[in-house]
């Protein structure tokens, strides 16, 4: 009998830390951020927008999961007449393709280090992608880069490089219960 009590509180113990564990985090803040070259020059901009689910513990990555967007049409990189330009159907075609979604498959550990691997959905393309990352005290940083044109995004432009490095900074809270 004593060893079926045992059993009992562990299993018990064992739920409700996975419950416990995976509560949804609340995100405080994020930035989001782009670099490409274009006519030689590195030129920066940034996403806003941020809407999303994320449950994760560096404990039990089987379990945890992302579920994100940004609003495209918030690009932003500081001209206005060029992002105007990028919302238009040859770029991000913000009208047909609103979001840019990430949704992760499974989590990886290497030694202090994560790395997530995710379906990216950019004007109606979904391709896998690998985004390395740190969690420390509620923060998580990832950088990862893909190629535009894998997703429609800028034709064959001569002067506009095809490698795009995406910057992305969460930070995060408990979510109350």
């Amino acid at each position: 009998m004593k060893n079926k009590i045992t059993i009992l509180f562990t299993i018990l113990y064992l739920s409700i830390s996975i419950i416990i564990a995976q509560t949804p985090l609340k995100v405080i803040s994020t930035t989001i951020t782009f670099k490409i070259k274009n006519a030689g020059l590195n030129v920066t901009g940034s996403f806003k927008g941020f809407e999303g689910e994320i449950k994760f513990d560096p404990e039990l990555l089987k379990t945890s999961f992302i579920k994100a967007s940004v609003d495209a049409n918030t690009i932003n990189t500081g001209i206005t007449s060029r992002d105007n330009h990028l919302k238009k159907e040859e770029y991000f075609d913000v009208v047909k393709y609103p979001k840019i979604s990430i949704v992760s498959s499974f989590f990886g550990k290497e030694g202090n280090k994560f790395r997530g691997y995710f379906k990216l959905n950019m004007k109606g393309v979904t391709k896998d992608i690998v985004i390395p990352f740190i969690f420390e005290i509620n923060t998580m940083k990832g950088e990862f880069t893909f190629d535009r044109r894998d997703f429609k995004i800028g034709g064959n432009s001569m002067v506009m490089g095809d490698k795009v490095t995406v910057s992305i900074q969460i930070n995060l809270s408990k979510a109350n219960l």
